[in-house]
């Protein structure tokens, strides 16, 4: 069984990104010999925490719950990118909890699941951005869990794997209501390729979602996974270790798999960093889509951590909050994925 921290349970957020890749070359370990800066940012102005949440809606991102090393949060803070300051907004109604999901769709936004110390969770809540106001929609069709994955495809929200006291591989669609009294309905959907698991980090490029990495059983998962809405299918991409042993594109892949990481998209490629794997992993890695092929990048330069969050506001890749052991963190960094690394800027 998972082994639960009261700090923390892994968390697995989501929200998208991507990023340019150089076909198949290969690159080595050194941040020396890679491209990409990782510039500092506004820090985040709630309280340290990890395992939170994050959505973006229109030119504003957002963070609620998590946890610290005592308490579980569910307020909700605006980031403007343009005046660079947050504003708290109203608070998540509900259990405060960590390890929930969360997506949006349009002006609306979607929290749910996750676990308050005791329980594990399947209510879910839509939030308005235009009223700051939230409404309970229809329970979560699954059981009740954390570390589950979400995303948003076509106006409609997929959650699924994460762990109930066993771990889960099912995928169930949300469709919100048509009016603010209509809770939306759940529909279970044809379960993610490969094994079950949980704290997995899930992303969408062009309307398609993909789902990768994740723990079952103490096992570090090296697969990736495409997912098309529309024939409600599951396809295997390349995988992420050094599979193939007559060709060198996949040679230094080892540092890809991970659990509790986040995802972004910027100009249709997807950055992977942060998160765990026996220890914290700071790589960080482009994966193109078209080519299926992942390029190796300038590691995350803030102080190594896991249960972070990740969104794109505008073209730009953020990584904020996180844990390192017992240290829960506040600061935020932003990628600059073609940029040489530049030393504490």
């Amino acid at each position: 069984m998972k082994k639960v921290y009261a700090y923390a349970i892994g968390a697995v957020l989501i929200s998208s990104s991507v990023f340019i890749s150089q076909g198949c070359t290969k690159e080595t370990n050194s941040d020396d010999e890679l491209v990409g800066n990782w510039k500092r940012i506004d820090d985040f102005e709630g309280l340290a925490r990890s395992e939170a949440v994050s959505f973006t809606i229109g030119d504003y991102g957002y963070i609620t719950t998590g946890s610290s090393s005592s308490d579980r949060f569910r307020d909700l803070w605006e980031y403007n990118t343009s005046l660079r300051y947050w504003t708290q907004k109203a608070n998540l109604p509900g259990d405060a909890r960590n390890s929930a999901v969360a997506f949006s769709i349009g002006t609306k936004a979607y929290v749910g699941t996750g676990y308050n110390g005791s329980a594990r969770l399947n209510d879910f809540w839509e939030y308005d951005q235009t009223l700051n106001t939230w409404t309970q929609k229809a329970d979560f069709g699954g059981s009740a869990r954390y570390n589950a994955i979400a995303f948003a495809i076509n106006g409609k929200g997929y959650v699924g794997c994460g762990y109930d006291g066993n771990y889960l591989k099912d995928i169930w669609e949300f469709t919100p209501g048509s009016t603010s009294a209509d809770p939306g309905t759940w529909v279970q959907k044809a379960s993610v390729g490969g094994s079950k698991r949980s704290a997995a980090i899930a992303f969408v490029i062009n309307n398609t979602g993909y789902v990768m990495g994740g723990e079952n059983n103490g096992e570090i998962q090296q697969d990736l996974w495409s997912y098309d809405a529309t024939a409600n299918t599951w396809t295997e991409k390349t995988k992420v270790y050094n599979y193939s042993d007559d060709d060198s594109y996949d040679d230094d892949y080892g540092t890809i798999p991970r659990q509790n990481g986040v995802a972004f998209v910027i100009d249709n490629y997807v950055y992977l960093s942060t998160g765990e794997n026996s220890s914290i992993n700071s790589t960080t890695w482009q994966y193109n889509a078209t080519t299926d092929r992942w390029l190796q990048k300038t590691g995350f330069e803030g102080t190594g951590r896991t249960g972070a969050v990740g969104f794109t506001l505008n073209g730009r890749g953020f990584v904020l909050t996180g844990r390192s052991g017992s240290l829960v963190m506040d600061n935020a960094y932003e990628l600059l994925p073609d940029d040489e690394q530049v030393d504490n800027d």
